[in-house]
């Protein structure tokens, strides 16, 4: 049902609620001047009143709005204030949330957990290389669009909102499940809270349930901060005990104990999948057959992992759920200020994206971007960024070196370059040997020559 005119810039018209949270409320809205749908989150009234909160909440989604370029990280259009409460414009996406996933249909296929997690992190870890926080990593923050694609929501927006801990009201059993133990202590996030959030997360995922559940926040809380990880196998019998020692260090109480990155971790868990297949059975969809010049996502690309993330302080406890249709990402936008027609009102809003752009020079950069053009099948424009990346790590013997020579490997081969594309997938095969991914596309390489 739509609401009264006025509740938002006359700009987002036929404002309808899809969502509330501890922060405030969620609608969808149509953008007038770009003709497109949007989700707008505007803070509650009580948060708004203070003024420290609305300059915190402003701050923060300006920082997130330049992870916009992200493929796998909801883009920020607009930021501003509007009757003196904060909102933030997003894109609408129109695949629910992994929430409504589990509620549906409990327990998720490993494969389909694997690609949603592999996702995920990239998003997550490129936003750790910015030095931005999630601190509410939960299902319901976990977008899909309507290619089933995974998009990370609502980064570092709870902290702005001033929902920090456990002692702050309006925390609900639903986010207090997610929370690392040190958030549910009240100590000072990093970003390996957000690994243990995604371990929670994943947990769930393969499971159907959550490794603490309590019947009240105090007692989540509690079994976050002592409780022992569960087996897998005490809640799903048909999961192999390979699992539980990558969730024991995902799940660590200790933040220094758990893993680099939240790339590293997920593939730990398709590495220990992968071991209980055994040889004769793949977790997930074989790679597709090789054809040459074949557009499409080979079945394996990787963003960069284990890299040191940036630590934040603050905590979090966010989300509503946003639903829409813009499923790619370009560069980040930029961000200016203008001043709407009602006084001592402003906007911040992002400006289009640029058409051109300099290269990242970071090989960790050059590989999250090329990755992302080979998710679009753009192997051209991920070519020579990919050629940058490994000329620079070369005598690196890292999981980026791995990587980033696993994608040159596959871009050469949907290219037509079989010959110049074995060396790259060798080196990679040289710093991860069991990933049966790589030895697919060695094999792949070797046929498409003629071996």
């Amino acid at each position: 049902m739509a609401v009264g005119a006025g509740v938002l810039p006359d700009r987002y018209a036929g404002a309808q609620p899809i969502g509330r949270g501890g922060m405030g409320e969620i609608f969808r809205a149509t953008d007038t001047s770009l003709g497109r749908a949007v989700a707008v989150k505007l803070l509650d009234r009580r948060h708004a009143q203070d003024p420290a909160v609305r300059e915190r909440f402003t701050r923060e989604a300006l920082a997130v709005a330049r992870l916009s370029g992200n493929p796998h990280i909801v883009t920020i259009y607009d930021v501003g204030e509007w009757q003196e409460r904060p909102f933030i414009v997003m894109e609408y996406l129109a695949g629910g949330s992994l929430e409504q996933k589990l509620r549906a249909e409990g327990a998720q296929p490993a494969h389909r957990v694997l690609e949603w997690l592999e996702q995920a992190a990239g998003a997550i870890d490129a936003a750790h290389r910015g030095g931005v926080v999630h601190r509410d990593v939960k299902p319901a923050n976990l977008l899909l669009d309507r290619h089933g694609r995974v998009h990370v929501a609502d980064f570092g927006i709870a902290s702005a909102a001033g929902l920090g801990s456990l002692t702050q009201t309006g925390t609900v059993l639903g986010t207090a499940s997610y929370l690392s133990p040190e958030q549910a202590k009240g100590e000072p996030t990093s970003p390996a809270s957000d690994l243990y959030s995604l371990g929670i997360v994943a947990f769930e995922l393969l499971t159907g349930r959550r490794p603490f559940e309590g019947d009240s926040v105090a007692a989540e809380a509690a079994l976050h901060v002592t409780g022992p990880v569960p087996s897998v196998r005490d809640v799903d019998p048909s999961l192999p005990g390979e699992l539980d020692p990558v969730f024991a260090r995902a799940l660590a109480k200790d933040p220094k104990a758990r893993y680099g990155s939240a790339g590293e971790f997920v593939a730990a868990l398709r590495a220990s999948l992968d071991e209980a297949a055994g040889a004769t059975k793949v977790i997930g969809p074989p790679p597709p057959a090789y054809e040459p010049r074949r557009r499409g996502r080979p079945g394996w690309l990787l963003p960069v992992l284990g890299l040191t993330a940036l630590a934040a302080g603050g905590g979090g406890i966010a989300g509503a759920l946003l639903a829409g249709g813009n499923d790619t990402k370009t560069t980040p936008p930029t961000v200016s200020v203008r001043t709407v027609t009602q006084p001592g009102t402003t906007v911040v809003t992002t400006a289009p994206p640029a058409t051109t752009a300099s290269p990242p020079s970071d090989p960790a950069a050059l590989n999250d971007q090329a990755y992302a053009l080979m998710q679009q099948g753009n192997y051209e424009a991920a070519l020579p960024l990919l050629q940058t990346a490994v000329q620079q790590l070369a005598g690196h013997q890292d999981l980026t070196a791995a990587y980033a020579n696993y994608n040159l490997g596959v871009t050469l081969m949907q290219l037509g370059q079989c010959d110049e594309a074995m060396p790259y997938l060798e080196a990679s095969q040289q710093l991860q040997p069991d990933r049966h991914e790589v030895k697919q596309a060695i094999h792949d390489a070797r046929r498409c020559k003629g071996d």
